[in-house]
């Protein structure tokens, strides 16, 4: 029995060793941050060219792709729970976003069905994460 427990306890060192030789040092967090903001600033000057509301769609997912890339990032540097649900927030939102901006695009009962369905898409995805078990 001692043998066993012992082999147990060994066996889930060894994992807990393997998965802190994974993780982000601090410097690599840096980097990967700039990286995130970098790729914003060059997504954001290609919406600079386009007009109207396509233009209000293209921010919207640059800035909810900044957003879930930053929740992805703090999720991989220091993984937990709560930065888990927080990436899956993030993404609702950004779907959210972008699906309420396209909506724009409509007039009349087609808008106002298209920001229904926003609405409920986004409803459905804010249920799934109360519904996770994090």
């Amino acid at each position: 029995m001692k043998k066993h427990l012992l082999m147990i306890a060994i066996a889930s060192s060894c994992l807990l060793g393997a998965q802190a030789s994974n993780a982000m040092t601090k410097d690599e967090y840096k980097v990967a941050k700039e990286k995130i903001e970098a790729d914003y600033k060059v997504d954001k000057a290609q919406c600079d060219t386009m007009k109207d509301n396509a233009k209000d769609v293209c921010m919207k997912e640059a800035k909810g792709k900044e957003n879930v890339a930053k929740a992805e990032l703090e999720q991989a540097y220091q993984p937990s729970p709560a930065h888990q649900r927080k990436v899956a927030e993030e993404k609702v939102d950004a779907q959210y976003a972008v699906a309420k901006e396209k909506c724009d695009d409509q007039k009349g009962a087609e808008k106002s069905a298209c920001e229904k369905q926003a609405k409920a898409d986004e409803a459905k995805g804010k249920a799934d994460i109360k519904a996770m078990k994090m």
